[in-house]
């Protein structure tokens, strides 16, 4: 076994649950002397060790730990991607370690690092971009690995969990161009991001199906969070001839459009990959591309745990579906 022994792992060999090999780990009662000795078997064959880093997060506790690495959990969408993780990570007796990136590599790598000295028996990553040698099953020991939200390019391949971003992106973008706009401006972070590229190819999509030509200079790349988009936005309204709506590809980014919406007293109908709260309290329509991210996370931890409860068929890529509702005044059509 190339990855470190489990209680699972324990309890398939020895034929009992995973809370009788708890027992016998932590020398409770009542075990059946027979069925401690065949636990004990085990526990020898496989050389399983207690993992004392998890057992002195709770006193009296003995739940195993697997870690999480998102860009940043300020951000409701990685909040909840991490409550869907923990409800099953809870179900099946485990901790879970949060931690956050800053979309930053290097301090990927060290919160990887940091958490295999934790003893985690699993690694669900939110990617940051760059390369991710540090993710190849000799550095992490065997250690099962899901990636969430973002693809990683590793051999061999991991477990992943998407959303469906270009159809999504390309189904908002729709909406805006069916209501009489053909001057839609995007605003974007980082282009290279799986995430961010996908729905900027969603919005080019939903232009060449609409037989409408955007105009480059519409198109805002590079525009990270509130601060940054919120300069774009009225970067684009000072045009002399300014965009009728606007896509946004994430939460942060439609809040700093609707700053400088408000800053600018010029309010243009909104798209955006994300729901957020009092978009239908806005005083200009919003359509929001809507999914379960508690679920994307439920999902990423159900594929890592099928790896600890020793799955070995081949990768898997699951692209949960996303909806388009509208928020706010119902009138999208051009003033």
């Amino acid at each position: 076994m190339s990855r470190r022994p489990t209680m699972h792992d324990v309890a398939r060999i020895a034929g009992v649950s995973a809370k009788t090999v708890s027992r016998v780990v932590n020398n409770e009662t009542p075990v059946d002397p027979l069925t401690r000795a065949r636990v004990q078997q085990a526990i020898a064959e496989l050389g399983f060790r207690r993992n004392e880093q998890a057992r002195s997060l709770r006193p009296g506790q003995t739940s195993a730990l697997i870690g999480l690495v998102t860009g940043d959990l300020g951000n409701p969408f990685y909040s909840a991607i991490a409550r869907g993780i923990e409800d099953v990570a809870h179900r099946r007796g485990h901790l879970l370690l949060t931690t956050s990136s800053d979309e930053r590599p290097d301090r990927e790598r060290q919160l990887i690092d940091a958490l295999l000295q934790h003893n985690i028996e699993g690694l669900i990553i939110v990617p940051t971009l760059g390369q991710h040698d540090y993710l190849s099953p000799a550095f992490l020991r065997g250690l099962p690995v899901v990636a969430v939200d973002r693809p990683v390019h590793t051999h061999p391949p991991l477990d992943t969990v998407l959303l469906d971003n270009r159809h999504g992106a390309a189904l908002a973008v729709t909406s805006l161009l069916q209501a009489g706009h053909t001057r839609v401006a995007v605003i974007d972070g980082e282009s290279a991001v799986f995430t961010g590229a996908e729905r900027i190819a969603g919005y080019h999509d939903a232009h060449r199906q609409q037989k409408v030509t955007p105009d480059a200079t519409l198109l805002r790349q590079g525009f990270h969070g509130e601060t940054q988009a919120e300069t774009a936005m009225t970067d684009l309204l000072d045009l002399p001839a300014p965009p009728t709506a606007v896509f946004a590809t994430n939460n942060r980014i439609a809040i700093g459009a609707l700053n400088g919406m408000h800053r600018r007293k010029h309010w243009i109908p909104l798209a955006v990959f994300d729901d957020f709260d009092l978009a239908g309290m806005l005083p200009t329509p919003v359509t929001v591309v809507a999914y379960d991210a508690v679920e994307m996370g439920r999902q990423a931890a159900e594929l890592l745990f099928a790896r600890l409860d020793g799955l070995s068929a081949d990768p898997q890529v699951r692209t949960l579906p996303v909806t388009v509702h509208q928020r706010g005044p119902g009138n999208l059509a051009v003033n």
